[in-house]
């Protein structure tokens, strides 16, 4: 089974107007090779502005969402606004939600559920802190996480997995090719045994965490690696190399 690059960009809350339109520039000018999928994560205010100013081979994606249609739900988007606006993908899980605002695996779980039928595609985040990592619990922590988005979720095709270990988010520090590419594999045995071989040979599989234009293009190379989410990187023009490192 052949599976089409992803690279996703998570611009976090970074940008101003200005630097939107200098990003929106790079991506424009950027190389998408036949075989990848690129889809970029503004902060909410500016999404509309990316979705109308950058080149159709490019989605766009919110980075967040609701597991609500409407309501008395403050500062919160729904997944029905953002196919309003013409946002196709959505990133849920991602580790600063579930650190900073708590966000429990069973709350992602319900999101997830929510925003695909609503008809977004998911980007689902789920990693280990460096504790874990360094106590052997890496692979126990990444599939509970991993279960609890498989409970809600009957239809894989509308999901992409991201395995970012939360150590190595904007810490510099990366997981070795070697190390990425065993807890991916391990976490599409997971999906075998759990959820369906289709499911496992089908579903994306990405890896974030400080990745950038001089380690993509080896970390790509591994068999269950199937694209990155890109955090500080995909603030550079060095993203472009991203996205072209399949075809390295």
């Amino acid at each position: 089974m052949t599976r089409n690059f992803f690279v996703g960009g998570n611009w976090k809350m970074n940008g101003s107007l200005s630097q939107v339109n200098s990003l929106v520039e790079i991506l424009n000018n950027a190389s998408v090779p036949s075989n990848t999928e690129v889809v970029v994560a503004p902060p909410a205010i500016y999404i509309d502005r990316v979705r109308q100013a950058v080149k159709k081979e490019i989605e766009v994606a919110a980075q967040n969402c609701y597991y609500k249609a409407s309501g008395a739900f403050t500062g919160e988007i729904s997944p029905e606004q953002l196919k309003d606006m013409g946002i196709n993908w959505v990133i849920i899980g991602h580790s600063e939600r579930r650190e900073i605002f708590g966000e429990s695996d069973d709350f992602v779980g319900a999101k997830t559920q929510y925003a695909l039928s609503a008809g977004l595609g998911v980007i689902a985040c789920i990693g280990e802190k460096l504790d874990e990592r360094e106590s052997g619990k890496t692979e126990e922590v990444c599939f509970r996480q991993l279960k609890a988005i498989a409970e809600h979720v009957k239809d894989w095709s509308h999901v992409v997995v991201a395995y970012e270990p939360v150590w190595a988010i904007g810490t510099g520090k990366v997981a070795t090719p070697e190390q990425a590419q065993e807890t991916h594999a391990a976490l599409r045995k997971w999906l075998a045994e759990n959820v369906s071989k289709e499911a496992a040979n089908n579903t994306r599989i990405l890896y974030g965490g400080s990745v950038n234009g001089k380690n993509a293009a080896e970390l790509g190379k591994k068999e269950d690696i199937d694209g990155f989410l890109v955090g500080g990187a995909s603030l550079k023009p060095e993203f472009a190399d991203i996205i072209a490192a399949s075809s390295q």
